[in-house]
């Protein structure tokens, strides 16, 4: 294709980068956005593997980006859903304790959700797991009632739809993968496999690619990404019939991942997991995946060999359930004791991207920066595909004061 002008050009084609599009174009329709995809249909990566949840709000620090945003962007999701027809089930989830040792993180996450505002939630007896999912044995939980499951897929390419319906001039370009800036006074060229675009503004919402295109582009970042994959099996015919809607334990509070939980999913079938285990290829979504390219960059980047340092039992734990079944089937076994071998079938694979710090912290809240005519969503972890509109509603008001907009 040939050269290509655009006001705007938002990198990424996942639920944030389409959101952030949609909520510029929405208050800004005279501008013309181009949407740059690498792959051959946009939620092709995390948004289209995760877990398909609506998450509540309550696990999060209050008054962390997560937190507002999940929320907000929960109940904007809903309504979305609602008005366009995306697939979705606010069907509540209950959080389980099996251990006294997790009851004081439960009440935790308990006071977080009242502060952040979340609601129909409370706390229930074992008598009330039971009633709610009776194969499900625990000493205490919490009842969450707004969180429901929905087609993430299908709620992407509806605002990929939107975009180019409601917006004259703007484009989802498919099959586009960025390969370099080329940048003068006034604007960007951006080099793809398709041709050169150019823009007035950059907005990059990478997900997996986020630190590469910042260090492309030139703003740069004080991070890396590193990815983690999570593995999944799913409910047999007979397995099915012991979980009823969402089922979670009570997350480890040292790391952030949610631990292995049920989920229905919005098109049938029951998943449980996933773990999460370093990955040795970002995009890779079988355990023998490589790539040398980012096998190399993890290995060079001193925070990753600080975070092994820290979680070396941690990950060690992960591979062990990403390579043995019965080790899988026995941390499912705390939330369901009477679950069997032949009950679970080892389904897909999901990578989350993650950043880490140089002081190999992992990255909890979300990361968004903006040098000059860029914004860079650098960390967008869960819960970024409950929060996509929030968050698109957050880099738009960036935007509009970093580049001037009217």
């Amino acid at each position: 294709m040939g050269h290509s002008s655009f006001d705007i050009a938002v990198i990424g084609g996942g639920c944030v980068g389409l959101a952030t599009a949609y909520k510029l174009n929405s208050r800004y329709p005279h501008l013309t956005i181009a949407v740059l995809e690498k792959e051959n249909r946009v939620s092709a990566h995390q948004t289209g593997r995760n877990s398909g949840v609506i998450h509540s709000g309550i696990y999060y620090k209050p008054g962390s980006y997560k937190a507002k945003n999940c929320v907000d962007g929960r109940r904007e999701l809903v309504a979305f859903a609602k008005e366009y027809g995306i697939q979705h089930d606010i069907c509540g989830k209950v959080i389980v304790a099996t251990h006294e040792s997790e009851l004081l993180h439960m009440n935790k996450v308990f006071q977080n959700g009242q502060a952040n505002g979340v609601e129909d939630i409370r706390m229930i007896t074992p008598q009330e797991i039971k009633d709610i999912e009776p194969y499900c044995e625990g000493i205490a939980g919490i009842w969450v009632g707004c969180t429901g499951i929905i087609d993430y897929a299908g709620f992407t390419e509806k605002l990929a739809e939107l975009i180019e319906q409601k917006f004259n001039g703007s484009k989802v370009f498919l099959n586009t993968e960025v390969k370099d800036f080329i940048k003068d006074s006034t604007q960007t060229t951006i080099v793809t496999s398709r041709g050169n675009f150019t823009a007035k503004y950059i907005v990059a919402c990478a997900g997996l690619q986020s630190d590469r295109i910042a260090q492309k582009e030139g703003t740069g970042t004080d991070s890396a990404i590193v990815g983690f994959r999570g593995d999944y099996y799913d409910l047999s015919e007979k397995g099915m019939s012991k979980v009823r809607n969402l089922i979670y334990p009570v997350p480890n509070p040292q790391f952030p991942f949610l631990g292995v939980h049920f989920t229905r999913m919005i098109k049938g079938g029951v998943e449980c997991g996933p773990n999460a285990v370093f990955v040795f290829k970002r995009e890779g979504y079988h355990k023998t995946d490589f790539s040398l390219r980012d096998t190399a960059a993890a290995f060079s980047y001193g925070g990753t060999w600080k975070f092994f340092a820290k979680h070396w039992r941690f990950g060690l734990d992960e591979y062990r359930g990403a390579f043995s079944k019965s080790y899988f089937l026995k941390r499912l076994q705390k939330l369901i004791p009477s679950l069997e071998a032949d009950d679970i079938i080892p389904a897909r694979a999901g990578v989350r991207a993650m950043a880490l710090s140089r002081e190999g912290k992992m990255i909890d809240d979300f990361k968004i920066e903006a040098r000059q005519n860029a914004i860079h969503v650098l960390n967008a972890p869960s819960p970024a595909a409950t929060a996509a509109l929030a968050i698109g509603k957050a880099v738009e008001e960036m935007a509009t004061k970093q580049f001037n907009l009217s």
